[in-house]
């Protein structure tokens, strides 16, 4: 079994070495190994990437009596010894080699070669897309084919629900004889020349006698949902009683078949209205039923579509999933959706940590400002993205927790760290306003290097003592409120770091925020002011505070004003920690 998200590299030089460690930044798991055939043949198994630094050709004729299936062999990423050119060279799309390739890429400053049809085109990855959709293709023999017809009409034919939201190219159509896709969890929707994809929306209630074997159950549920012309595949668990939870056939069930196993208390089953009572269950159990009010609560009470149905040892129930609901787990419903805030640096790709990466890479929406958006652009070629302008911050956080609530997994991004001045706390205030009125979503917070981490490396060391940032944006706080955190910030001898300086609708702001902290700072104060810190365009300006008006200072800067004791040595900007007091910092 391939473990996770595991990463293995191989190298020949001592260059390619030292790129395997420079990659390591980017996957802190990765285990770098000298290249054999062995080491090849003992890693294939085991890890989920792996890399090659080496030629093309070596890889090749390595990897090639290994291959078995491009839904379990690993992906395979080729890089030159220079790092100049990263290749997508196995399991592109379903194994994630693309994606990798243009992660390394961007990490390296090297280029990604991808060769895959739909992404060459720029076009839906069908097996990627049903992936990130938790669909199951039925019949992935007809990938190739479907594929390719993808590629031939630059689009193709759906017959879904209402409820799957399809990408650009493809076309929703109500005939099941012209779709090319049919997403349907009803075996009646089979057709020859279709790629079946299978929502996993229903869930399996049962009860049981004791001791019932494994392969009575089995037969129970296959007859129960071929009578209903379910397909197997659209089964995400099975639900039941607190005590039935732990019979042998039940587990083995459900081991067998990968479902999950959803258990409830009587008085739960008990409080589920409108089902059929059972005097039998009552007194074994002490619920009045078992398999309907089961299979009613763990889809969300989304609607019983077979009733009962009685077996031997064996009672049968199928409900599907509520549509507003994606995922269930101990007994409980939940949106199964998730928020990520991503903070993506200042925007080099090489400055993005790999927690960012993975938040990005797992999502299935990016929402987020489109200047941040497009500096990540090799990494989301294949996602869905929500892109507004500077000032629609609450419609993006809306947006990303109205697309949670469906049970996708969204990542809403920000420049810098999310946590400052950024969409985190925002994010949270929308949830807060729909507590109680919506299924709350998972939410992990991505920490990125802000703008005052990067406007400080670039300086030197300028907030090595205590430090204040202000943003001088009057847009969400009164202007007064900001003159009063200035001033006292200035006379408590603070570094202060000012954030969204000038704009062109605010030209006036820069230079009162001067005036005031001139009150309590030598005119020679050094200051330091970065423009784009760490971007293509980036600009590093050391000044004081008598001077710092004359230079070009906008949104992307980050200014940094020094306390009294802050000086310039070697064209570099230092505010000392008090060391040189300590005995032993002199000789």
């Amino acid at each position: 079994m391939n473990s996770g998200n595991s990463v293995a590299a191989f190298f020949i030089t001592a260059k390619g070495r030292m790129l395997a460690g420079n990659i390591r930044a980017l996957y802190p798991r990765l285990i770098a190994k000298k290249y054999s055939a062995a080491a090849v043949r003992d890693a294939w198994k085991k890890h989920r990437t792996l890399i090659f630094i080496m030629a093309s050709g070596i890889v090749v004729r390595t990897i090639a009596p290994l291959l078995e299936d491009k839904r379990t062999d690993p992906a395979v990423v080729v890089v030159d010894d220079s790092g100049k050119h990263v290749i997508g060279l196995l399991s592109g799309h379903l194994g994630g080699a693309n994606e990798r390739a243009r992660e390394i890429a961007g990490f390296l400053g090297g280029e990604a070669v991808i060769t895959t049809a739909s992404d060459v085109n720029g076009l839906t990855a069908i097996d990627l897309w049903a992936e990130s959709n938790g669909l199951i293709i039925e019949n992935p023999d007809l990938l190739p084919r479907i594929g390719a017809r993808l590629v031939n009409r630059k689009g193709l034919k759906a017959q879904a629900g209402p409820e799957i939201q399809l990408p650009p190219d493809f076309q929703r159509v109500n005939d099941l004889v012209e779709a090319d896709i049919i997403i349907s969890n009803r075996e009646a929707a089979a057709g020859r020349s279709a790629l079946l994809m299978r929502p996993r929306n229903m869930i399996v209630g049962m009860g049981c006698n004791r001791r019932t074997s494994v392969e009575e159950i089995e037969t129970a549920v296959m007859k129960t949902l071929h009578g209903a012309e379910i397909s197997f595949l659209s089964v995400r668990a099975v639900a039941t009683i607190d005590f039935k939870a732990g019979e042998p056939g039940i587990i083995e069930f459900c081991k067998r078949h990968s479902l999950d196993i959803l258990s409830f208390e009587p008085d739960e089953l008990n409080s589920v209205p409108g089902v059929e009572h059972s005097d039998a269950a009552f007194r074994a159990t002490g619920a009045k039923a078992v398999a309907e009010p089961a299979a009613l609560l763990a889809s969300g009470m989304g609607g019983l579509i077979v009733p009962k149905q009685k077996f031997r040892n064996v009672t049968i129930a199928i409900s599907e999933i509520n549509k507003g609901i994606n995922s269930v787990k101990n007994g409980v419903s939940k949106s199964g959706g998730k928020i990520s805030v991503v903070g993506t640096g200042p925007g080099d790709l090489s400055h993005i940590t790999p927690s960012a990466l993975r938040a990005i890479r797992e999502s299935d929406v990016i929402v987020g400002y489109g200047t941040y958006i497009d500096l990540i652009e090799d990494l989301i070629s294949e996602k869905e993205v929500y892109s507004t302008g500077m000032t629609h911050e609450i419609d993006r956080c809306r947006k990303a927790v109205e697309l949670s609530g469906n049970g996708r997994n969204v990542a809403v991004i920000s420049g810098g760290d999310p946590g400052i001045y950024a969409m985190a706390g925002l994010v949270f205030e929308v949830l807060r306003q729909q507590d109680g009125k919506m299924l709350m979503p998972e939410v992990e917070v991505i920490p990125g290097i802000s703008a005052l981490n990067a406007a400080a490396a670039r300086l030197g060391a300028p907030l090595m003592h205590d430090f204040a940032s202000v943003s001088l944006s009057d847009r969400l706080t009164p202007w007064e409120t900001i003159e009063k955190r200035l001033d006292a910030a200035t006379m408590a001898d603070f570094v202060i770091v000012l954030y969204n300086p000038k704009s062109k609708g605010r030209t006036e702001q820069i230079g009162r925020a001067r005036e005031i902290i001139m009150k309590h700072r030598s005119p020679e104060t050094p200051v330091g002011i970065v423009r784009s810190a760490m971007r293509e365009k980036e600009s590093v300006v050391l000044t004081n505070l008598e001077h710092m008006l004359g230079h070009e200072i906008d949104m992307q800067t980050s200014i940094v004003i020094g306390n009294s004791n802050t000086f310039v040595w070697k064209n570099l900007m230092i505010t000392p920690r008090g060391y040189e007091k300590k005995k032993q910092f002199h000789p």
